[in-house]
């Protein structure tokens, strides 16, 4: 069998941006950095297909475990296996500490 498709395979409203948000990419979200043990959300910038993960983990948060290049190597939770992923900065988003 071929397969049909690619990973942005049915993400057209997956990766969409808020009008308000479209245009000129923050250099300030490219270069941002984290440290080890960080909690992170994966929020894709679509702009920047570079250092993107596959679409089931849109919207996940997960923690830090240390870089790979630029990047950053990701522990998130799928479903009961915990998993590694590899991102750009430019896709992840600090957690926000709850009180």
């Amino acid at each position: 069998m071929q397969r049909t498709g690619t990973n942005r395979r049915k993400t057209r409203s997956l990766f969409k941006k808020n009008v308000r948000l479209k245009g000129k990419i923050s250099i300030r979200n490219y270069l941002q950095t984290f440290k080890e043990g960080e909690k992170v959300l994966l929020k894709a910038e679509p702009a920047i297909q570079k250092g993107m993960y596959f679409r089931r983990f849109h919207g996940k948060t997960g923690e830090i475990i240390g870089t790979q290049g630029t990047n950053y190597r990701i522990k998130i939770q799928d479903g009961n296996k915990p998993k590694e992923v590899i991102v750009h900065p430019i896709h992840l988003k600090k957690c926000q500490k709850k009180n």
